[in-house]
């Protein structure tokens, strides 16, 4: 199986994929507690008045019927209309998603900058001081939950050293870098421990490589023969590790946006299931299981791109 084989038949394991996320996704959303008409009407709600927006809601149908529905809407690229808001569902995730973009990648490149430097220095000697030291690091890392780590940055570096805002996005690009460095930073904390672990264990086995070995015999430099050998063969294993918690992190980031007040897709979502609205809640999930599949499928196609192996 070459390459292209290989992609085409991940491609086509995609669509039972999303199918199914579509189902198990409406049904969940649907099984929210409390009525959209009671939250919409408030206390000017009556029998009369919740039938009749019931009706125009098309909350009155059969689920099954609802379903259809919502799968014949994202057939053709809606994702439907807000109940709260009587918008699109897609206008709206669209204008939260470069606070979102933001963030996931922001905490994504601080994750590479704090792994990369602190794998290699564990792996240059294993054993050694400096190995045992940056192997501490994933242990209390893992331990800390990202909502304290984002509270604890909140204190320290906002509201006592004041060098970054504790709450927003603002509205140019050096105020978005600055305002989503804390809550990037708070990600990236929690992810760093699990690169840190995947990328020394496949240094330090890749080391014992035959390669590794003749390239020493060779009289190459220890750094040489990190970077050029070591280094770029290990990170094949990583890309799996760092693709499939870029995949977690779109989901998780919903509570750091919460924390930190960002209003991007995840603050969209969370508004949306106060005022069930059904809607926000479907497009934003299936949003976000179209960013994790397609974030798995792009792992796995890099992944067979660096190593053969894999397509064959």
């Amino acid at each position: 199986m070459n390459f292209l084989s290989y992609a085409g038949k991940r491609l086509l394991q995609v669509i039972p994929a999303l199918f199914g996320i579509s189902v198990f996704v409406f049904t969940l959303v649907h099984l929210i507690p409390g009525d959209p008409a009671d939250v919409l009407l408030g206390q000017t709600a009556t029998p009369a008045r919740t039938k009749i927006l019931h009706h125009q809601l098309g909350i009155d149908r059969s689920i099954i019927v609802q379903y259809f529905s919502f799968l014949n809407h994202l057939f053709h690229g809606s994702l439907g209309t807000s109940f709260y808001d009587r918008t699109s569902v897609s206008g709206l995730i669209a204008g939260r998603l470069q606070a979102s973009s933001f963030l996931l990648i922001g905490g994504i490149l601080l994750s590479l900058l704090i792994s990369f430097p602190l794998a290699v220095l564990a792996a240059s000697k294993e054993g050694a001081a400096r190995d045992q030291i940056v192997r501490m690091v994933p242990i209390i890392g893992l331990g800390m939950p990202q909502v304290w780590i984002g509270i604890e940055l909140i204190l320290l570096l906002g509201l006592k050293v004041h060098l970054f805002p504790v709450s927003g996005f603002g509205y140019t690009f050096a105020e978005h870098v600055r305002s989503i460095f804390l809550p990037s930073l708070s990600i990236a904390i929690g992810l760093s421990p699990i690169l840190i672990r995947s990328l020394r264990a496949s240094m330090l086995e890749i080391w014992e490589a035959d390669f590794v070995l003749t390239a020493r015999s060779k009289g190459l430099s220890r750094i040489r023969v990190t970077v050029s050998h070591v280094l770029r063969n290990a990170i094949i294993a990583s890309v799996t590790v760092l693709g499939v918690n870029i995949a977690y992190l779109i989901g998780s980031t919903v509570i750091v946006e919460r924390v930190f007040a960002i209003p991007g897709t995840g603050s969209l979502m969370i508004d949306a299931i106060g005022r069930r609205d059904y809607p926000i809640v479907q497009g934003v999930t299936i949003f976000f299981a179209l960013a994790v599949v397609t974030v798995n499928l792009i792992t796995d196609l890099i992944h067979a791109a660096l190593d053969p192996r894999v397509s064959l």
